[in-house]
């Protein structure tokens, strides 16, 4: 397999991710950081150690979660080792 990260498949990419932290934008007003467990063929993902953010009319709401199942139809976004709160 060629090194190229040009060549890298994004099933590729998210299988590099597992065990790993991972933000997730997901559709709407709600984000997420956790360790990534595992994914499937539909991008469904599961996530260990969950906070979620979620902007709401009083502002932003921060949700702690122990594990959680995400339906792969709702991400938007995908960022391998990101966090929404600058470091």
């Amino acid at each position: 397999m060629s090194t190229n990260p040009s060549q890298l498949l994004p099933s590729e990419l998210i299988d590099r991710c597992i065990g790993s932290k991972i933000w997730v934008i997901m559709k709407g007003d709600k984000e997420l950081v956790g360790t990534l467990r595992g994914f499937d063929v539909y991008v469904n993902m599961v996530l260990e150690d969950v906070t979620e953010y979620e902007i709401t009319s009083e502002g932003r709401r921060i949700t702690k979660l122990d594990q959680i199942l995400l339906n792969g139809n709702n991400i938007a976004i995908l960022v391998p080792g990101g966090s929404p709160d600058p470091e």
